[in-house]
């Protein structure tokens, strides 16, 4: 039988100086009775210390997760993807106070599988030509680790350039289920998302490590269908039953539990509210007429997130979409926000790192994206900017690889202040920030390899869109109301190219009603399919 232990037991028994693994995603999965004892632990007594975490997904909505044991001297080097929503590791990472590592979020998935395997490491060309290229900073964070040793190597396979990731063996690994029996099988049946808790128990084991999982419920032995089972008994050591859901295992920030995000039961679309015509949505409305019918497609985290789904619901476009989450969502409407990565009627929940094999193998057909700064290369920043160490997320997996990719971001940032008129937009007050800058201070999304692998790319704004061409970024739609000079180039710390045929953005992105996508898509998939002689 596998055998329960006290959080608090847990956390005295844990080394100085081990590496410990987390599985979660933003605000969800994370197992919060666990990590609060270990920050409880050692605030009393000094100990654990000088840890090392190793977590693919950002692990926190801003208050859980990985804060509760974002301390100095508690922790001593984090190997991670993201910290937006994790104010208190962004500052220890920001002040020095801890080494860090940042690789892209599907190379994290994917090196638990080669761990599993015992491999050296994860071996890819997602990262090339970013800041993970040991050419540039190989994924070291802060000033603090450029002196570290380099986790990340490039190497040559076939006289092609290829990223290794290398791998990092776990002493302890923290898995979320639902449910365990006697025997330590694990179910998942009322957690919003997959994760890749099985993944994770396999590295730990492959060297040696711990799994411990935090559960609800304790079932009889051979009571769970053999189907149903997400992580066998023999890779669990132990477990953790949680006494308050409340408030040690939420399903979401804003859910103790709903069966909406568990996937049992669906929502009338209808009962969602139009989301209101402001700045975001212009851009979203504008983005969304990038698609086509029948496109596979991602959503990143903030305007993407936020808007795309909505608007596509809005439009009555969605049933012709597949799209899709990193957190592993298929369909449905995304949440967004801090609940970023779960869905209202999701057709599918797929582990999160077989999601991400679909993005880097097949790449979708198109995914919209942040970008918090742009250069003249069309290089994006999104992960390290100001004073902020965001990290990159998915963002460098999918970008890379996508057929088509929509950068989504207001044209000046901190303090934007727009009106919204009769078909036309008016600039009433500029952002403080220039966001198309001469050069990006951290390149996320690489213009030039995406250029040497003629990659269709897309900048959308409110009040212009810009493409990616070999001699750099070229303006092609300016907003209705906008004045070029005043409004675009003035506001560009750079000139760009200018298209001849410069075109004024659709009248109807900025007119509160219905653009009638649906009725347009189903005018030009006719056209087409009379095109094509199957419509006589």
């Amino acid at each position: 039988m596998v055998k329960q232990i006290n959080a608090m037991d847990l956390a005295c028994e844990i080394p100085e100086g081990s590496t410990i693994a987390l599985v979660g995603f933003g605000g969800m999965g994370q197992c919060d009775k666990i990590l609060r004892a270990i920050g409880q632990q050692f605030k009393e007594t000094g100990y654990p210390n000088n840890l090392t975490v190793f977590h693919t997904a950002g692990q926190s909505d801003n208050s859980n997760g990985i804060e509760y044991i974002a301390e100095e001297k508690l922790i001593s080097r984090v190997i991670g993807g993201h910290w937006g929503l994790s104010p208190k590791m962004r500052k220890l990472i920001e002040e020095n106070k801890i080494d860090c590592f940042c690789w892209p979020q599907g190379q994290l998935t994917h090196l638990l599988r080669a761990m599993a395997n015992k491999l050296p490491g994860q071996i890819s060309p997602v990262g090339l030509g970013t800041f993970v290229d040991p050419r540039i900073d190989g994924g070291k964070f802060n000033e603090k680790t450029k002196s570290k040793e380099d986790l990340v190597q490039l190497i040559h396979i076939n006289n092609e350039e290829f990223l290794l990731y290398s791998s990092i063996p776990f002493d302890y690994v923290f898995i979320r289920g639902t449910s365990i029996d006697e025997d330590g099988n694990i179910t998942i049946e009322e957690e919003p998302l997959k994760l890749e808790i099985l993944s994770a128990a396999q590295a730990a084991k492959a060297y040696g490590g711990k799994v411990i999982a935090q559960v609800k419920y304790v079932a009889k032995k051979e009571t769970f269908h053999p189907k149903d089972i997400v992580v066998p008994g023999y890779l669990v050591d132990a477990y953790v039953l949680v006494e308050d859901p409340s408030t040690e295992h939420r399903q979401t920030p804003s859910e103790v539990f709903s069966p909406i995000f568990s996937g049992d039961l669906r929502t009338q679309t209808r009962d969602f509210e139009p989301i209101p015509l402001d700045v975001r949505k212009i851009i979203g409305r504008r983005a969304v007429q990038e698609l086509t019918k029948n496109a596979v497609v991602n959503l990143g985290i903030g305007i993407p997130g936020d808007v795309i789904g909505p608007i596509t619901n809005e439009e009555g476009i969605n049933q012709d979409l597949v799209l899709t989450l990193e957190s592993g969502i298929v369909g449905g409407i995304p949440v967004g926000a801090n609940e970023f990565g779960v869905a209202r009627n999701a057709s599918a929940i797929l582990d999160h790192e077989y999601i991400f094999d679909y993005y880097h193998g097949a790449g979708i057909d198109i995914t919209f994206m942040g970008a918090a700064e742009v250069d003249c290369l069309g290089n994006v920043n999104v992960s390290k900017f100001g004073e902020r160490a965001v990290g990159c997320g998915g963002f460098i997996d999918i970008t890379q690889s996508a057929k088509k990719v929509v950068f989504c971001t207001t044209f000046t940032g901190g303090g934007l202040m727009v009106s919204i008129n009769n078909g036309k937009i008016d600039i009433l007050q500029e952002g403080r920030i220039n966001k198309f800058t001469e050069k990006v201070s951290q390149i996320t999304f690489s213009g030039e390899f995406a250029s040497k692998h003629l990659k269709n790319v897309l900048y959308v704004t409110e009040r212009a869109v810009f493409t990616l061409t070999k001699e750099g970024l070229m303006l092609n739609e300016i907003a209705p109301g906008v004045d070029l000079e005043k409004h675009i180039l003035n506001q560009m710390n750079f000139k760009p190219i200018i298209a001849k045929n410069l075109k004024i953005m659709d009248v109807q992105i900025f007119k509160n009603q219905l653009m009638n996508l649906h009725e347009n898509w189903t005018v030009k998939y006719q056209e087409k399919q009379c095109y094509r002689g199957v419509i006589n």
